[in-house]
């Protein structure tokens, strides 16, 4: 039997990612953190349900970028004999905290949005507006930080999309505003409130539901076993591949260990060759950490001299 584990170029490629979007990161959580206590205390003071519901999802979202931030931050603990993949976990655990308690914050929303529609209350259409139109510049302006690094990780185009996103329920907030404005219709708020609602509930949904199953050690997004078990076998000399193993190490690393049965009359060399070429095709399917135990009937490949 040979062992080989690979994962140095895991480890580089996020070193290269985290050094060019840190700072991005860092201003992204601070700029929208001020405008959620802007949304949460312009809210309180005049009531609006929209701008209160708003800062709940980008108060999310400002927990989604400090998740994503301290998953990179996290890949530069070296691990210990205790902690073999070091605290990498933590973010998905974090995650997993964060979808919860957020789900319980739909159920108030949504009471409160029932109360306010059958009971609306005078708004100021212009300021909220005018916060609204604010949270477009804050969103847009730190979401476009995140543009030429969006390709490179699944986090940072995750962190790109929920800040253009929420430039643009900003401007559907902005428009109710205008509306109140010049129409009075006050029920616009509670309105808005449940759409906001409904698309945290609809994004929670999907991160509780991901970050349970990663935490419960199940296969990532986006990685089929079936594929991988096609991939081996399209390379000439492998007969099989079992005892597959596919795991979340955080929310931006994933891992595998398996069987690989191979033919006979190979020789070490090209073992060796096989499963170097095997790794880097998993690469390219978003599994950076690669363990792959060699089979053979005939046993050749148990010399020292084989395990490379």
């Amino acid at each position: 039997m040979a062992h080989e584990h690979h994962d140095h170029h895991g480890h580089h490629h996020h070193s290269v990612i985290l050094t060019n979007v840190n700072r991005a990161f860092v201003i992204g959580i601070v700029f929208n953190l001020i405008f959620v206590i802007i949304e949460v205390v312009m809210g309180l003071k005049i009531s609006s349900l929209s701008l209160l519901t708003d800062a709940g999802h980008n108060l999310a979202d400002v927990a989604s970028l400090a998740l994503s931030l301290l998953a990179f931050r996290l890949l530069k603990i070296k691990s210990s004999s205790k902690y073999t993949y070091g605290y990498r976990k933590t973010s998905i655990l974090v995650a997993l905290l964060n979808a919860t308690v957020l789900l319980i914050s739909i159920g108030a929303i949504f009471y409160e949005a029932v109360l306010r529609f059958i009971h609306p209350e005078p708004l100021p259409g212009k300021i909220i507006s005018i916060v609204a139109g604010i949270g477009i510049f804050i969103n847009a302006f730190t979401g476009l930080m995140f543009f030429r690094d969006k390709e490179n990780d699944m986090n940072i185009k995750s962190a790109y999309l929920h800040l253009m996103s929420d430039a643009v329920v900003s401007l559907g907030i902005v428009i109710g505003g205008v509306i109140i404005y010049f129409t009075n219709w006050y029920v616009i708020d509670s309105i808005l409130g449940m759409i906001i609602a409904i698309v945290i509930l609809v994004s929670t949904w999907s991160l509780l539901a991901t970050s349970l199953r990663l935490s419960l050690d199940g296969v990532p997004n986006k990685i089929s076993v079936d594929e991988l078990k096609q991939t081996a076998l399209s390379i000439k000399g492998v007969m099989g591949l079992h005892h597959i193993h596919v795991w979340a190490i955080s929310t931006s690393e994933n891992a595998m260990t398996a069987h690989l049965v191979l033919d006979d009359n190979l020789t070490c060399e090209q073992v060796h060759e096989i499963k170097l070429d095997l790794k880097h095709q998993f690469q390219h399917l978003n599994i950076e950490h690669v363990t792959l135990e060699t089979e053979r009937s005939n046993h050749i490949c148990e010399n020292l001299h084989c395990d490379k």
